[in-house]
Protein backbone atom coordinates (compact mmCIF):
# COMPACT_ATOMS: atom_id res chain seq x y z
CA UNK A 1 0.00 0.00 0.00
CA UNK A 2 1.48 3.29 -1.05
CA UNK A 3 0.74 6.91 0.08
CA UNK A 4 1.43 9.82 -1.19
CA UNK A 5 0.19 13.76 -0.20
CA UNK A 6 -0.92 16.15 -3.50
CA UNK A 7 -2.29 19.19 -3.78
CA UNK A 8 -5.45 19.90 -6.22
CA UNK A 9 -5.43 23.58 -6.53
CA UNK A 10 -4.98 24.83 -3.31
CA UNK A 11 -6.67 21.35 -1.40
CA UNK A 12 -4.15 18.77 0.33
CA UNK A 13 -5.48 15.47 -0.13
CA UNK A 14 -3.91 12.18 0.98
CA UNK A 15 -4.23 9.51 -1.69
CA UNK A 16 -3.48 5.82 -0.80
CA UNK A 17 -3.69 3.17 -3.06
CA UNK A 18 -5.07 -0.22 -2.26
CA UNK A 19 -5.40 -3.29 -4.46
CA UNK A 20 -8.22 -5.20 -4.08
CA UNK A 21 -10.72 -6.71 -5.69
CA UNK A 22 -13.88 -6.05 -3.28
CA UNK A 23 -15.42 -2.56 -4.12
CA UNK A 24 -15.96 0.11 -1.56
CA UNK A 25 -19.38 1.25 -0.91
CA UNK A 26 -20.90 2.54 -4.24
CA UNK A 27 -21.90 5.97 -2.43
CA UNK A 28 -18.48 6.79 -1.51
CA UNK A 29 -16.91 6.24 -5.24
CA UNK A 30 -16.39 9.16 -6.62
CA UNK A 31 -14.59 8.32 -10.14
CA UNK A 32 -13.75 4.99 -12.10
CA UNK A 33 -11.05 5.20 -14.00
CA UNK A 34 -8.59 2.84 -16.81
CA UNK A 35 -5.32 1.94 -17.69
CA UNK A 36 -6.06 0.83 -21.19
CA UNK A 37 -3.11 -1.29 -23.41
CA UNK A 38 -2.87 -2.50 -26.98
CA UNK A 39 0.16 -3.96 -28.15
CA UNK A 40 2.38 -3.03 -25.05
CA UNK A 41 1.17 0.92 -25.87
CA UNK A 42 -0.92 2.75 -22.89
CA UNK A 43 -3.73 4.91 -24.38
CA UNK A 44 -3.93 8.53 -23.28
CA UNK A 45 -6.36 11.27 -23.98
CA UNK A 46 -5.85 14.84 -23.92
CA UNK A 47 -9.12 16.39 -22.34
CA UNK A 48 -10.25 19.89 -22.97
CA UNK A 49 -9.59 21.38 -19.31
CA UNK A 50 -7.42 19.00 -17.67
CA UNK A 51 -4.92 17.85 -21.09
CA UNK A 52 -3.58 14.23 -21.14
CA UNK A 53 -5.11 12.30 -18.50
CA UNK A 54 -6.36 8.38 -18.48
CA UNK A 55 -10.17 7.85 -19.56
CA UNK A 56 -12.23 7.53 -17.12
CA UNK A 57 -15.51 9.74 -15.21
CA UNK A 58 -18.10 9.57 -12.97
CA UNK A 59 -20.59 7.05 -12.69
CA UNK A 60 -24.34 7.21 -14.05
CA UNK A 61 -27.45 6.48 -11.94
CA UNK A 62 -27.73 2.69 -11.89
CA UNK A 63 -24.10 2.01 -13.95
CA UNK A 64 -21.25 -0.41 -12.48
CA UNK A 65 -18.14 1.10 -12.31
CA UNK A 66 -17.12 -1.82 -15.23
CA UNK A 67 -20.15 -0.08 -17.16
CA UNK A 68 -18.93 3.15 -16.63
CA UNK A 69 -15.13 2.45 -17.94
CA UNK A 70 -16.44 0.92 -20.70
CA UNK A 71 -18.29 4.27 -21.20
CA UNK A 72 -15.72 6.62 -20.33
CA UNK A 73 -13.29 4.85 -22.33
CA UNK A 74 -15.26 4.65 -25.66
CA UNK A 75 -16.89 8.18 -25.26
CA UNK A 76 -13.30 9.68 -24.47
CA UNK A 77 -10.71 7.58 -26.68
CA UNK A 78 -12.97 5.73 -28.75
CA UNK A 79 -11.59 2.24 -27.83
CA UNK A 80 -13.44 -0.94 -25.97
CA UNK A 81 -12.12 -3.92 -24.60
CA UNK A 82 -11.83 -6.34 -21.57
CA UNK A 83 -11.67 -4.80 -18.00
CA UNK A 84 -9.82 -6.21 -14.87
CA UNK A 85 -10.24 -4.17 -11.95
CA UNK A 86 -7.27 -3.29 -10.05
CA UNK A 87 -7.87 -1.57 -7.08
CA UNK A 88 -8.63 1.93 -5.35
CA UNK A 89 -7.50 4.97 -4.04
CA UNK A 90 -8.36 6.43 -1.02
CA UNK A 91 -9.05 10.03 -1.10
CA UNK A 92 -8.36 11.61 2.10
CA UNK A 93 -9.62 15.02 2.81
CA UNK A 94 -8.82 14.88 6.77
CA UNK A 95 -6.33 17.08 6.13
CA UNK A 96 -7.73 19.57 3.68
CA UNK A 97 -8.92 22.65 5.32
CA UNK A 98 -11.01 23.57 1.99
CA UNK A 99 -12.73 20.41 2.15
CA UNK A 100 -16.65 21.12 2.07
CA UNK A 101 -18.88 19.22 4.18
CA UNK A 102 -21.45 20.46 1.80
CA UNK A 103 -19.82 19.66 -1.08
CA UNK A 104 -20.09 16.67 -3.77
CA UNK A 105 -17.42 14.63 -2.23
CA UNK A 106 -16.96 12.51 0.60
CA UNK A 107 -14.35 13.45 3.08
CA UNK A 108 -13.09 9.79 2.37
CA UNK A 109 -13.85 8.85 -0.86
CA UNK A 110 -12.69 6.23 -3.61
CA UNK A 111 -11.19 6.55 -7.11
CA UNK A 112 -11.64 3.35 -8.93
CA UNK A 113 -9.07 1.50 -11.20
CA UNK A 114 -9.51 -0.95 -13.85
CA UNK A 115 -6.56 -2.34 -16.31
CA UNK A 116 -7.96 -3.03 -19.64
CA UNK A 117 -7.04 -4.65 -22.97
CA UNK A 118 -8.18 -3.08 -25.95
CA UNK A 119 -9.78 -4.63 -28.48
CA UNK A 120 -11.19 -2.53 -30.93
CA UNK A 121 -9.77 0.50 -31.57
CA UNK A 122 -12.43 2.85 -33.41
CA UNK A 123 -12.48 5.91 -35.41
CA UNK A 124 -11.41 9.32 -32.75
CA UNK A 125 -14.85 12.04 -33.57
CA UNK A 126 -13.71 14.15 -30.58
CA UNK A 127 -17.26 14.35 -29.50
CA UNK A 128 -17.47 14.30 -26.27
CA UNK A 129 -14.69 15.98 -23.61
CA UNK A 130 -11.32 14.66 -25.25
CA UNK A 131 -9.68 16.48 -28.17
CA UNK A 132 -6.85 13.84 -29.09
CA UNK A 133 -5.80 10.55 -28.07
CA UNK A 134 -2.11 8.75 -28.43
CA UNK A 135 -0.67 5.76 -27.25
CA UNK A 136 2.37 6.04 -25.42
CA UNK A 137 5.36 3.66 -24.01
CA UNK A 138 4.35 3.55 -20.13
CA UNK A 139 7.78 3.90 -19.52
CA UNK A 140 6.84 8.10 -20.69
CA UNK A 141 3.97 8.55 -18.92
CA UNK A 142 5.25 11.24 -16.85
CA UNK A 143 6.45 13.00 -19.72
CA UNK A 144 2.19 13.26 -20.28
CA UNK A 145 1.27 13.62 -17.53
CA UNK A 146 2.76 16.26 -14.93
CA UNK A 147 0.89 15.21 -11.79
CA UNK A 148 2.57 11.83 -12.12
CA UNK A 149 3.54 10.05 -8.29
CA UNK A 150 4.36 7.06 -6.51
CA UNK A 151 0.58 5.98 -6.35
CA UNK A 152 -0.19 6.07 -9.97
CA UNK A 153 3.24 4.43 -10.46
CA UNK A 154 2.09 1.64 -8.63
CA UNK A 155 -1.26 1.41 -9.95
CA UNK A 156 0.61 0.98 -13.47
CA UNK A 157 3.27 -1.15 -12.46
CA UNK A 158 0.22 -3.82 -11.30
CA UNK A 159 -1.82 -3.15 -14.74
CA UNK A 160 1.25 -3.33 -16.86
CA UNK A 161 1.78 -6.93 -15.15
CA UNK A 162 -1.86 -7.70 -15.77
CA UNK A 163 -1.35 -6.98 -19.32
CA UNK A 164 2.24 -8.63 -19.94
CA UNK A 165 0.75 -11.84 -18.37
CA UNK A 166 -2.05 -12.23 -20.77
CA UNK A 167 0.25 -11.19 -23.51
CA UNK A 168 2.12 -14.38 -22.55
CA UNK A 169 -0.97 -16.46 -22.05
CA UNK A 170 -1.95 -15.52 -25.75
CA UNK A 171 1.64 -16.82 -26.69
CA UNK A 172 1.50 -19.79 -24.96
CA UNK A 173 -1.84 -20.59 -26.35
CA UNK A 174 -0.21 -20.25 -30.10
Amino acid sequence: MTSTIVKWGESKVKLTWRQDIHLPDMKLITSIHGFCFNSGKLLLVKLRKRGWDFPGGHLEKGESPEECLEREAMEEAYVSGHSHLLGYIIVDHHDNPYWNEDGHYPKVGYQIFYQMEVDQVHRFEAEYESVERCWIDPARVSDYYPAWNEVYHEILSTAEGIHNQKGISIMKNM
